[in-house]
């Protein structure tokens, strides 16, 4: 499940997680698939904050030099 979910991009991630929540929020679905869809809801849940943390400390790298940004090594992009 890790593997399928690191081949996702940000927004695809944010949207299924955003699906598992109605679901789960509708209360039309038996338990165990509810908990099926709260482990897969977790499972995104981080790889979604790790994504936005990862973006945070790139934004982050870009200091303003003389009013421009400084440009990230090729490697950084």
């Amino acid at each position: 499940m890790a593997d399928e979910i690191e081949g996702l991009t940000f927004e695809q991630a944010l949207n299924e997680l955003e699906k598992i929540v109605k679901t789960l929020e509708s209360g039309n679905i038996d338990l165990d698939k509810s908990i099926v869809q709260y482990e897969r809801g977790e499972a995104l849940k981080k790889y979604c904050s790790q994504k936005l943390q990862e973006a945070e400390q790139r934004v982050e790298k870009i200091s303003l030099s003389n009013g421009r940004p400084q440009s990230l090594d090729a490697a950084e992009i």
